[in-house]
């Protein structure tokens, strides 16, 4: 049983020591094969560039990406509302500058199956950033339900 389902009602509840996911090293590692993804490809444009690489990168940050939701749909005593407050607006920004920066790839001409990884790679990032930022807030405010002493 977890410290969290042996609290006592009436007792404070240690927000900072409680145990939960590593969702934001998880988070952090799947943006490093994100940016490690981008910079490649950057660092090959506009030559004829092997997506290879790339596509490995992407696929092992969208799995780390699929560990985090999973993990965080685990959590039962956690600030969700918080936690979709931050994320949700959070959310609205990144895909904002995600918007942004694929106009750019569309008015630079980037070739067609480039622009699908790296449109895949925007995706993951204005998805990732929400998350990790949403988790990291949430985490250390009272859990739904729960009355603070």
């Amino acid at each position: 049983m977890s410290d969290i389902a042996a609290h006592a009602p009436g007792k404070q509840l240690d927000l900072v020591h409680r145990p939960m996911p590593p969702v934001g090293g998880i988070g952090m590692a799947s943006m490093a094969l994100i940016v490690a993804g981008g910079i490649y490809l950057a660092a090959n444009l506009p030559h004829r560039v092997s997506l290879a690489p790339a596509v490995g990168l992407l696929v092992a940050a969208v799995v780390l990406l699929g560990v985090n939701v999973v993990l965080l749909s685990r959590l039962r005593e956690f600030a969700w509302n918080r936690f979709f407050m931050v994320a949700g607006r959070m959310l609205l920004a990144y895909i904002v500058i995600a918007g942004m920066i694929e106009y750019v790839f569309v008015y630079d001409h980037t070739p067609g199956r480039v622009l699908v990884v790296m449109s895949l790679m925007l995706a993951t990032f204005a998805i990732d950033i929400p998350m990790i930022l949403g988790f990291t807030v949430a985490r250390y405010q009272e859990p739904h339900g729960r009355a603070s002493a």
